[in-house]
């Protein structure tokens, strides 16, 4: 199952896992690929970067297509790549599917995507492209990708009102791998847009460090991959910043 990563310019993480820390906001894209399945969790900020991810995946292993994608948060840097994978079936937290379905949504994160700097036309595409998930997860979702499982977990809100986070048991002896989106961010500090809910975003980090444990590697949505020392810090630093108790 196992490819070389570090040819294609992605990270290994494990067995048959491994993630590429995309240009300009340093967002993770990661791929999970089991014996009849391939999952990639987010899927970069325009179609254009999608396109490229798809590639590059399908290069990596040997023209197998990604057939399920696990998005992280709906915000453009991770979502809106997903039109470029035509076929894939698509999940995300529940509430994720209506309120990306929304014109108001879409006009929304294209102008957070043109603000952050992605060319009008092509924030444009993505948004009239935006692929909405068909497949929502309100608890835990086990999905089978053939010869391995994985949890979809919901564990939010916090960094945004539907956070997805995925749970890659260990196969090879390794370390489980937790895939975090924005809930926990490495490269800087977590950023709190307007549909954050501060409030419960600790509760969202201890959800995660139940999921993972003490000894999983936990992939950030921005950044190089942390332990759960760094998870239950940057969930200490939450609650002192937005005076959680």
């Amino acid at each position: 199952m196992d490819v070389s990563w570090e040819d294609f310019g992605w990270e290994r993480l494990g067995d048959g896992v491994g993630r590429r820390r995309l240009p300009v906001w340093d967002a993770t894209a990661a791929v999970v690929v089991g014996d009849d399945a391939v999952l990639l969790y987010d899927t970069g900020a325009t179609v254009r970067e999608g396109a490229e991810l798809r590639t590059q995946i399908e290069s990596l292993l040997d023209g197998r297509r990604v057939t399920h994608i696990a998005l992280s948060h709906p915000h453009f840097d991770h979502v809106f790549g997903t039109a470029a994978f035509s076929g894939a079936q698509v999940y995300g937290a529940v509430g994720a599917e209506r309120l990306m379905g929304t014109a108001r949504e879409r006009e929304m994160l294209r102008e957070d995507a043109v603000h952050q700097g992605v060319a009008p036309d092509e924030a444009a595409e993505a948004a009239d492209a935006l692929v909405v998930p068909r497949h929502v997860v309100s608890g835990e979702w086990t999905l089978d990708l053939g010869g391995r499982q994985v949890l979809l977990a919901n564990v939010g809100p916090g960094h945004s009102g539907h956070d997805l986070v995925v749970l890659v048991p260990d196969t090879a002896g390794g370390a489980e791998v937790v895939l975090c989106g924005d809930l926990v961010e490495e490269s800087g500090e977590p950023q709190a847009g307007p549909d954050a809910v501060t409030a419960q975003w600790p509760a969202a980090l201890d959800r995660l460090l139940a999921l993972g444990g003490d000894d999983a590697l936990y992939v950030p949505g921005h950044g190089a991959v942390v332990d759960a020392d760094f998870v239950r810090a940057q969930r200490d630093e939450l609650a002192r910043r937005f005076g959680v108790t």
